[in-house]
């Protein structure tokens, strides 16, 4: 335990934690820390993290962004314990210089990940927002939709949580084809994945579903040209990052008939404006990022980024580093 005269303070801005996280924070509390949490059931904006970081000596990070100038300003700070997976919303070049470790809770989303890209391909195909919505205006319209058996669904990235897709889709019968800039060969041989040239991909998938990392490389790596180079009538799904996507361009591939549809559980900017026209698109389904939010992924990451800070602090190497 750590020494109560010597008290750590850790900034959780990750979303209910107290709620879904209840274990994970207890354990934190045992050990000696004290836990500040996020009250306002969103992210963190630049100037409330700016005001907060100077005091703590931890943090459990949200998706709020933690650039070199708000860690300029936590002088205490020396462990960053992302609350998922991607890393993207963290500085870890300035992290580094500072001192700070920077872990990730690897692995522990994907299923949730997965079974919610499911979800939105499933959505798509049987055109179930616009159904619910008509029957509650009492009209029993029923519309044709598409079976997902037998479609040719391309994977843009083949990590864990492309592979548990990949895994998912097997029981449907797809034509399951991915893209990865390092494949992993052996995973893709198991679970029946043809690996196949981005170009290729595009221009032969029934459905495309995201799985990368947002970094500079694939910023609006799915822009005006891509899009127009995916096949008449196919399907986009996005529940990786926001920013992989120009979202105008989007706009304009759905309105054009070109694409019968999308769904996004992520954004370029987050919340979204009540005015963004991407609000306007009857053929696109929208989600609140909300991929990972279950109560057995919040379980089980609330307890790997307690273990997380729980080990740094003790002088241990906690899991999971990732600078």
């Amino acid at each position: 335990m750590i020494d109560t005269a010597h008290r750590k303070t850790v900034l959780v801005t990750a979303t209910n934690y107290s709620l879904y996280c209840a274990e994970g924070k207890a354990r934190l509390q045992d050990s000696g820390v004290t836990v500040l949490e996020n009250p306002h059931g969103r992210p963190f904006t630049h100037d409330e993290l700016i005001c907060r970081v100077p005091q703590i000596d931890g943090a459990i990070v949200g998706v709020d962004t933690w650039d070199a100038s708000v860690l300029a300003r936590a002088q205490r700070l020396r462990i960053l314990a992302r609350f998922g997976v991607g890393v993207d919303n963290i500085d870890l070049a300035a992290a580094r210089r500072r001192g700070m470790v920077v872990t990730n809770a690897r692995g522990l989303n994907s299923r949730s990940v997965a079974e919610l890209t499911l979800a939105l391909m499933l959505a798509c195909l049987r055109n179930l927002p616009t159904l619910e919505t008509l029957i509650r205006r009492g009209e029993w319209s029923r519309l044709m939709g598409r079976d997902l058996g037998g479609m040719a669904v391309g994977l843009v990235g083949f990590g864990g949580i492309g592979q548990r897709v990949a895994a998912m889709l097997r029981g449907f019968e797809t034509r399951t084809q991915a893209f990865d800039p390092f494949p992993n060969r052996e995973q893709a041989a198991g679970l029946g994945v043809s690996l196949v040239s981005f170009a290729n991909l595009l221009a032969t998938s029934d459905i495309i579903s995201l799985h990368l990392p947002s970094i500079a490389s694939t910023r609006h790596l799915f822009g005006e040209s891509a899009f127009a180079a995916m096949r008449p009538g196919s399907y986009f799904v996005n529940t990786a990052r926001g920013a992989l996507v120009d979202e105008a361009a989007l706009v304009r591939a759905l309105n054009s008939g070109h694409l019968a549809g999308a769904a996004l559980d992520v954004f370029e900017h987050e919340p979204i404006a009540r005015d963004d026209p991407i609000l306007a698109c009857p053929n696109l389904i929208l989600t609140p990022h909300t991929a990972a939010e279950t109560h057995e992924t919040y379980q089980k990451v609330g307890l790997e980024t307690a273990a997380a800070v729980i080990d740094f602090f003790a002088g241990r190497t906690p899991k999971n580093q990732v600078n």
